[in-house]
């Protein structure tokens, strides 16, 4: 299992103060000499953290996969095919969300979903789909020919009780268990972190984690290189 860092959590402290640092970049630089083996960003319709900016200099710069998420939009669609980022994961997005709140409803969407999905692997890159652990929601991301899904950990990792967090694990077990049968690459992540990560770890199918926040929290404490050592060393 492999660890992708996700970045974006330094470019919202750099927009809090308008400012140059700290720079989103440089930390995916110093992730990966820790460890880290991708880098996941995720740009947003207004701009509340990583920039276009900051996707060509990743782009550019770092050695590992870089996952963009971004919505399916044609906006998005744009960006992407000028970035040429080895990953897009399609993720829904509210304006008024602090983060990523569930998964993208693929069967709702998979009309506007097929030809987007399309033209960006026309360009020669892999699509990701954000999803819940829902088996219905995978065979759909299947059936649109994306290669690779990221299960959403979320519901697992905010769950209130011991019950509610079993209830989530199974489901995510489930999930990844149906993506694999039908050769898809299973990725997840949301809300992962040193704490909850075990049992996690401990789902075959599970190819990669994408883990923000808790280590940019953790990094602010102890530094960036022994924040992500710290979860490489969980992780294996």
């Amino acid at each position: 299992m492999k660890l992708a860092l996700h970045v974006d959590h330094y470019a919202t402290l750099r927009e809090a103060r308008r400012s140059t640092e700290p720079e989103p970049v440089l930390a995916a630089l110093l992730a990966e000499q820790a460890g880290a083996e991708g880098i996941v960003c995720h740009i947003r319709s207004d701009r509340r953290h990583i920039t276009e900016r900051d996707l060509r200099l990743l782009r550019d710069t770092i050695k590992t996969n870089l996952n963009v998420e971004m919505a399916a939009t044609d906006e998005m669609k744009a960006i992407a095919l000028e970035t040429k980022p080895q990953v897009v994961s399609l993720v829904p997005e509210r304006p008024e969300e602090l983060t990523t709140e569930g998964g993208l409803d693929v069967i709702t969407h998979q009309e506007h979903l097929g030809p987007h999905i399309q033209a960006l692997q026309d360009a020669g890159i892999r699509v990701s789909i954000f999803v819940d652990p829902d088996t219905e929601q995978i065979s759909m991301c299947h059936k649109l020919g994306v290669d690779r899904i990221e299960i959403n950990t979320g519901p697992y990792a905010e769950a209130e009780s011991e019950a509610e967090q079993n209830k989530a694990l199974e489901d995510i077990i489930r999930s990844a268990r149906h993506g694999g049968e039908l050769g898809l690459l299973v990725h997840a992540g949301h809300g992962l972190d040193y704490h909850n990560i075990q049992p996690i770890l401990e789902i075959e199918e599970i190819d990669e984690l994408s883990i923000g926040f808790s280590i940019v929290a953790r990094s602010a404490i102890v530094g960036i290189d022994q924040a992500v050592r710290e979860m490489v060393a969980l992780i294996f």
